[in-house]
Order: C-alpha cells, then structure tokens, then sequence
C-alpha cells in the first residue's frame, strides 16, 4: 500500500483521493495547507491523516511516500521540486510547470532523485482514449483533425465584476491554453506526437492572460485545429478525419463516447465503459510506475513535448508568466 498525501484541499483533490483509494493501492496518511486549520478541516473526513501548515517540515516527513499536488500552476514547480528532492514520488496536476524550462527541471530531478514524476494528464489513461490510440490505423492517411474544449468559466462573471480570479491571473500561471486548451494539445500529442510546427492566435484580457484562441499544429501529412476557450461553451465533438474514415469523440478531456464513420457512412460505435471518477485511471498509473520503480518514458516525452507547444503558443499570442522571467 502506497501512502498519499495531498496538497491542496480543494475539489479536484477530493476526486483524486476518492480514485486513489478506489483503486486500492494507496493509503491517505498526510494533507498539507498553508493554513492548518484548513488541513485539519479538510482531514477530518478521511481516517485520520497527518497534517501540516509549513512546506519544509511536511516534505520531509517520513509518513508518506507519494504526493498529489493540486497548488495553483505557479506553484506547481516549486513545490514539486521540493518534493523530489525529499526522494517523494509526486503526481502534479497538469500543466505540470509553467513553462518548457520548468518542465525540464522537474524530470531531471526526478531521474537524479530515482523517484517517479507524473503528469496528472488523466486523458491519455481513459479507456475510450486508449482504444481510439489502439484503432487510430483504421485511418488510413490521417488528413485532417479538430479538436474543441470550449467552456464558459464559472469564475468569468467575477472577473467581469471587477474581481481577479486566479483563473485569469498571470501571476498563477493560468489562463485558457494552460488550462481546457492543454488538453486539446495534449491529446494530440499523446496521439501523433510532437508537431512539426506551430501557429497560434488568441484573445487577451488587459492582465495579459488569454481567454480563448486558435492553435494550428503542422504535421508532415496533416493539419490539426484545437479551438479553445473559456468565455464560451461549445456542443460540437472532436473530431480525426482520414481517407478511410473519421473518428468523433465526445467531451475530447474525459472521452465520453468514440464513434467511427466510415466513407460509407456507416457508423460503429465504439464506446466503453468508464468509471464514474474518470481520475481512477491515473492514479492505477501512477501507482504503477512507483510499483515498478521507473517513469513511463513515453509520458515523459508526451508531458515535455506539450509543455514545449503550449510555451510556443503563448510566446506567439503575447501571454508572459512572472515565472517566464526566473
């Protein structure tokens, strides 16, 4: 049993610890916050873990052996790094850095440490995604593809009436790429790879974050375009097309349907089941690559590879981090 602990004490870290222990290879045993009472408020509906108010003494613990890390994006380096360096394996919610440059930090001081690293991308682990991954010759040529992750922000009206959500703050390291549109870029990548080149457009807010934009990737063979935006909603599904047919997904980040189209017009659906907590299958993941004692270095490279992309879309839409200039 691999012990967990938890940063952050908000929702997506209550999803991860219902699919960590869904998945019966990890034990609760540590959370941490900035202020203990909040800790101590969130530990209180879990069997009695540890709990910590100052970074240092909560990474040196010995009452754990892997980490969630749910901070804000700003944070997600330093605290990652602190991590490693105390030999704790860490699974950190994408995006995993700020930038490219961070990205790289992180992995080299996993591998330096011998401790694992992994990206909280939980797509690339869904069912329906690993099937369409598995069915992606039927093909043929790829020729053309679209992705969309368009969703109207809750914390948009507050921001409208004069507020400053961490959403649109630069100063997290946030916005509409680094966040609904990762996905999108992700799941390209986790399905062809790295792009041979890029070409981005998107709206900014006068704080500098982008709140919806356009991203081309070139490949040899194809184009693909990745809508994005969190001032909108959109209903369409995504979509591969190739000579031999396409492939529709339904809600690209969770992968909730997988419909294949052939020229005839025919159309198979394809749709497995999934968990309700589609976070269950990262976590097995997870626990897996510390059971084994090495990184997946195919995620690896799918993790660097998008973090390189989405650093290339904001330096050509004008989105700056503070974490930009370290």
């Amino acid at each position: 049993m691999i012990r967990l602990a938890v940063i952050g004490t908000n929702w997506i870290t209550e999803k991860f610890i219902e699919a960590a222990l869904l998945s019966k290879a990890f034990k609760l045993t540590a959370v941490y916050s900035r202020q203990r009472a909040t800790a101590e408020a969130f530990a209180a509906q879990y069997d009695d873990p540890a709990c910590f108010d100052d970074l240092a003494e909560f990474a040196a613990s010995p009452s754990f052996d892997a980490v969630y890390v749910a901070s804000p994006n700003s944070l997600h380096c330093p605290h990652t790094l602190q991590l490693l360096a105390a030999g704790k394996h860490v699974i950190c919610e994408k995006p995993l850095g700020s930038n490219l440059a961070e990205v790289e930090a992180m992995y080299q001081c996993a591998r330096d440490q011998g401790v694992v690293l992994f990206e909280a991308f939980k797509t690339a682990y869904l069912p329906n995604f690993r099937l369409l991954a598995e069915q992606l010759p039927r093909l043929g040529q790829a020729r053309r593809a679209s992705f969309s992750y368009c969703q109207y922000s809750s914390r948009w009206p507050k921001y409208l009436a004069g507020e400053q959500p961490n959403t649109f703050n630069p100063a997290f390291s946030n916005g509409s790429i680094m966040d609904i549109g990762y996905y999108c870029v992700a799941s390209a990548i986790a399905l062809f790879g790295a792009p041979a080149r890029v070409t981005a457009s998107g709206q900014l807010l006068e704080t500098g974050v982008d709140i919806q934009g356009t991203v081309l990737l070139h490949y040899p063979d194809f184009e693909m375009v990745i809508s994005h935006s969190k001032v909108s909603d959109s209903f369409i599904p995504s979509e591969i097309q190739g000579s031999e047919g396409a492939f529709i997904i339904e809600h690209l980040s969770e992968s909730t349907g997988l419909t294949w189209v052939g020229r005839d017009g025919q159309r198979e659906v394809l749709t497995l089941p999934q968990s309700d907590n589609s976070m269950i299958y990262e976590a097995t993941a997870f626990a897996a690559q510390i059971t084994a004692g090495q990184m997946d270095e195919s995620a690896v490279t799918r993790s660097i590879d998008t973090a390189r992309v989405i650093t290339q879309v904001r330096q050509q839409v004008g989105v700056r981090f503070p974490a930009d200039q370290a």
